[in-house]
């Protein structure tokens, strides 16, 4: 595995960075939102920062399915690096288990707030019940909720990891592949 330092970095497609980033500023969002509310007191405050973890929550939601569709529109991606079989594969699990979270996380949190017998509303629109209201199954929702919160921030962690070991370790394109293109 040799270093690709004097290659410039193979760019992704501009619209798969946006989506990315974009996304990630969405899943902090909601969790600054969520970890704020917390630690506040005051309904109308904790109220506002509930809505917007659950507006935040519904954009990754559908941000999931515009870059699902994204990534069937552009096919497989040429390779920014040669490496290993067995990290291309990990690396392959650890974005299915992500895009698996991405899309699962915003459905236990509206199927939550339905169970709770709390409408789901999404810039005016209030969406349709996922399950009916049950306090039992509310409480299973909510703990598969934070469960699944959990496992989302390990796999970005390791996501994380994984970017900056190509980019100190292994000294590959990967992570500069991702980052918005410069001016120049």
């Amino acid at each position: 595995m040799a270093p690709q330092t004097n290659e410039s970095a193979p760019a992704r497609p501009r619209k798969l960075v946006a989506l990315h980033w974009l996304t990630v500023l969405c899943v902090l969002l909601a969790a600054a939102f969520i970890l704020t509310r917390d630690q506040l007191d005051g309904r109308a405050v904790r109220q506002w920062l509930l809505e917007g973890h659950r507006h935040f929550g519904l954009i990754v939601f559908l941000l999931f399915f515009v870059r699902v569709a994204l990534r069937v529109r552009l096919g497989k991606l040429p390779p920014t690096h040669e490496s290993h079989w067995t990290l291309r594969w990990m690396a392959g699990l650890t974005h299915v288990a992500l895009y698996a979270i991405v899309l699962l996380l915003p459905l236990l949190g509206w199927a939550l707030s339905n169970a709770l017998d709390k409408p789901v509303h999404f810039f005016g629109l209030t969406l349709p019940a996922l399950v009916a209201a049950d306090e039992d199954l509310a409480d299973q929702l909510q703990a598969w909720h934070t469960d699944a919160a959990w496992i989302l921030l390990a796999l970005v962690c390791l996501h994380v990891l994984g970017a900056l070991y190509h980019h100190f370790v292994v000294r590959d394109q990967v992570l500069r592949a991702m980052l918005p293109a410069r001016r120049r």
